[in-house]
């Protein structure tokens, strides 16, 4: 069994980080869940989380929420 994170199957654990950087965000600004995710998915952490070759898929969301904070 090969468990090595590969770009062709990072895809499979972006969505949980994802989703907990946009409750983070929709709870911190008071907006909505859907404006969140959508502000994570255009942002410049998740360019550089959806490259492998970043090793940003390392962190956890909340250091990730953290990064796209600080941006």
């Amino acid at each position: 069994m090969n468990l090595d994170i590969t770009q062709d199957n990072l895809y499979l654990i972006l969505p949980s980080k994802v989703s907990r950087m946009a409750e983070m965000l929709a709870e911190d600004s008071g907006k909505s869940i859907i404006w969140a995710v959508k502000e994570v998915y255009c942002s410049d952490v998740y360019k550089r989380l959806e490259q492998e070759s970043s090793k940003q898929w390392h962190l956890g969301p909340v250091a990730l929420y953290q990064e796209f904070c600080a941006n």
